[in-house]
């Protein structure tokens, strides 16, 4: 897969997934899995058009909050079957006008044939253009054009701030639901306090990534990926409130697991189902203890899970 960083020419004919693609949450991948439908039945590269930050942002100076990495955001891409992804910093387009877009960028710049959008996709500057707005113009210069209906979960439509609120509140169940996958994290392994090794609990540690919305605090039961195995996983992320912590580390217990050490290793996290919040005990023993307990638990989980 090719990643672009400026507007340069696409050498083919493109098919072209308009959007910020902050989650890949389901309403995204239908939006992303028209285009390469469309591009596999008419012979054009399937392509992302989408932006390195956030327009509020740019625009009113929000603090936006990422659900992943963009990382894991072109490695989905690229299993959806996305073979180029423009990732245009937004200050460079954020004055082009609806029309200029249209004509200088889908047309002259990436050849599109074809362009879909979401719902409630906007674009050109003061965001005047909408799916409307891009049918008609796309129409006037030859490019087939549509614009992908919501998507809902419980009756009501998935969106990304709604994630963000199901991940800051710990749901793990209705994020997974409306991600289409499981919530988590593809991250090196570091050394910290080993105190688990001496338990007969070895952890693995983590950095929580910077600019992503933080789960709640607590334990929740996992998935673990070793090796192209999966193992349950007792996570727990926060700051470890019984023995100190400067940062938020994701922390986890693999009770079935006797391989060999992963430090410095990329090792693939994801969350299934909160067990408990983070609380702080009176003794390293309490604490040892209610680490075994959560093991059962996610255990139980995990199983019930796979089933």
């Amino acid at each position: 897969m090719r990643i672009i960083k400026e507007l340069e020419y696409s050498e083919k004919p493109t098919s072209v997934a308009l959007g910020y693609f902050d989650g890949i949450h389901l309403g995204h991948r239908a939006v992303i899995g028209n285009a390469v439908g469309y591009a596999l039945k008419n012979d054009l590269i399937p392509t992302v058009f989408t932006l390195l930050q956030s327009p509020r942002k740019v625009l009113f100076n929000e603090k936006v909050e990422g659900i992943i990495t963009l990382s894991e955001k072109l490695h989905i891409l690229e299993s959806m079957g996305i073979e180029q992804v423009y990732i245009i910093d937004f200050t460079e387009i954020r004055n082009i006008t609806a029309e200029d877009f249209i004509s200088d960028i889908l047309k002259k710049c990436f050849h599109a044939e074809y362009a879909v959008c979401g719902f409630n996709y906007h674009f050109g500057k003061s965001a005047l253009g909408n799916r409307t707005v891009l049918k008609e113009l796309c129409h006037q210069i030859g490019i087939n054009s549509e614009s992908q209906k919501q998507i809902c979960y419980d009756d009501i439509p998935v969106s990304s701030t709604r994630i963000r609120k199901c991940i800051a509140n710990g749901d793990m169940i209705s994020t997974n639901a409306m991600l289409g996958r499981k919530y988590g994290f593809y991250l090196p392994v570091v050394h910290g306090r080993q105190l688990g090794r001496t338990w007969g609990t070895p952890t693995l540690n983590q950095h929580f990534p910077n600019g992503l919305v933080c789960p709640k605090f607590g334990v929740y039961a996992s998935e673990v990926t070793v090796d192209g195995k999966k193992f349950c996983g007792v996570t727990n992320i926060g700051i470890k409130p019984t023995v100190g912590s400067d940062e938020i580390l994701i922390e986890t217990w693999m009770p079935d697991y006797n391989g060999r050490d992963l430090y410095n290793e990329s090792i693939d996290i994801r969350f299934i189902e909160h067990i408990r919040g983070e609380k702080k005990f009176d003794s390293l023993d309490e604490l040892k203890q209610e680490i075994l307990l959560n093991g059962q638990q996610a255990a139980k989980i995990f199983a019930k899970e796979r089933r």
